[in-house]
């Protein structure tokens, strides 16, 4: 009896080692949903605009340093959007910020100045109805004060470019669990030098760029 028992016991074990094995194979991850970190659809299920960037670049004004970016953005989608983008830089000592923010409008300006291109918006004036097609894309300049420590690395979000959205429950304060919306978020990663130069003209390419839900 007891040696039939050992038996169905390992059968079973053998049983379960296989469905773990084709899960795996199959690509499906075992985390539990509370911790499942969901993946961007790798065909859009919803509007997305086409962007593109220039690199990351550093700029003096006024005696302060600044990074700063260009971007294209082109609506391929069937309808017209209403383009109202969010640019946040992260760092990895934890900080972050959205473009813009403890930026005076002269430096924005002095920016768009020195790049002498006349079809370039700032971050306010770029906001409203972007129309279908390449010939109505539209080019933007987002700051950001540099940040006055990081190490290396440096992350940049832009929201805003897809419509694309998902929802998850987290973790709250209280011990329950809360509902968090996360948007399809276009992401650049870039890994810095340990001495920045900004008034000598250096850019950076990011090491990493792709769709995240967050």
């Amino acid at each position: 009896m007891v040696s039939r028992m050992l038996r169905a016991a390992a059968c079973k074990v053998v049983v379960a080692i296989a469905m773990v094995g084709a899960l795996v194979a199959g690509g499906l991850a075992l985390v539990p949903a509370a911790h499942a970190a969901p993946e961007p659809s790798p065909i859009p299920k919803r509007w997305q605009l086409e962007i593109s960037t220039s690199p990351l670049m550093m700029a003096v004004v006024g005696g302060r340093s600044y990074f700063f970016m260009t971007y294209r953005v082109t609506n391929n989608s069937p309808q017209d959007q209403l383009f109202a983008p969010a640019f946040e830089l992260a760092t990895d000592e934890g900080d972050l910020v959205r473009s813009g923010r403890d930026v005076p409008v002269e430096v924005t300006r002095e920016i768009i100045t020195r790049l002498a291109d006349p079809m370039i918006e700032d971050q306010i004036s770029i906001v409203g109805n972007l129309l279908r097609g390449p010939e109505n894309a539209k080019t933007g300049v987002v700051v950001w004060p540099m940040p006055q420590q990081f190490n290396a690395q440096i992350s940049i979000f832009a929201a805003g470019f897809s419509g694309e959205t998902a929802v998850v429950e987290v973790p709250s304060a209280s011990g329950k669990s809360e509902k968090k919306l996360l948007r399809k978020t276009w992401m650049m990663r870039y890994s810095l030098p340990g001495q920045l130069k900004p008034g000598t003209g250096e850019a950076f390419l990011p090491v990493e760029s792709r769709w995240i839900m967050r």
